[in-house]
């Protein structure tokens, strides 16, 4: 039977495990195009069960001509579904994309909310798709799980958990500042912390 690892080593396997992604990777940023928060908001939509590529085809004509939730909400549902036909599951993401820009304009004076829980009040969007936008656009430390970060943090044995939500919530724990810092684009951590990585734990989400 194999030895049962020690916190100690698991905290020195996990920080190796970093170094070699911040050596691959010094500067990571998501692959989909956008133009602005809500263009953002719209593209990670869209990308759920879809590739990122596979959105990228779709989003530049899209968004020449609707960047902003009150020209997206004056698309209609049938005009949008034109658009987005290549994407799958492109029927719904077009009634919510549809619902989700009109709900922006009504209750947030067509700004694209900055924070969770107004995102994910919002029409298909859940916390992944919040995470992303409130990481990319509004530097905020979030960290969004899909499969597959939730397969290899559960494989790694770095981050176990049963879902999506308590995987994120132990890749807090296990990476401290050091990964959500790196992934986050306005370095917004208090460079006066004494110790970084408990200001980090204090502010998990």
């Amino acid at each position: 039977m194999a030895r049962r690892e020690s916190r100690q080593a698991r905290a020195a396997r996990t920080e190796a495990i970093f170094e070699r992604l911040a050596a691959a990777n010094p500067e990571p940023k998501g692959e989909l195009q956008y133009i602005n928060p809500f263009t953002l908001l719209v593209a990670v939509v869209l990308s759920a069960q879809a590739t990122d590529a596979g959105v990228n085809k779709a989003t530049p004509a899209l968004f020449a001509i609707a960047d902003t939730p009150e020209k997206m909400a004056a698309l209609g549902i049938e005009r949008l579904e034109e658009r987005i036909k290549t994407v799958g599951l492109y029927r719904t993401k077009a009634k919510n994309l549809i619902a989700l820009s009109r709900a922006i304009v009504e209750r947030h004076g067509g700004e694209t909310p900055r924070n969770r829980e107004e995102l994910e009040a919002l029409p298909g969007v859940g916390r992944k798709t919040a995470n992303v936008v409130l990481n990319t656009v509004f530097g905020e430390p979030t960290l969004a799980v899909d499969t597959h970060v939730f397969r290899v943090a559960n494989r790694l044995g770095i981050a176990p958990g049963k879902t999506p939500r308590e995987v994120e919530e132990n890749l807090y724990a296990a990476f401290a500042c050091s990964l959500i810092f790196a992934h986050t684009s306005r370095k917004t951590w208090p460079a006066t912390q004494v110790d970084t990585r408990i200001a980090c734990l204090r502010t998990r989400r």
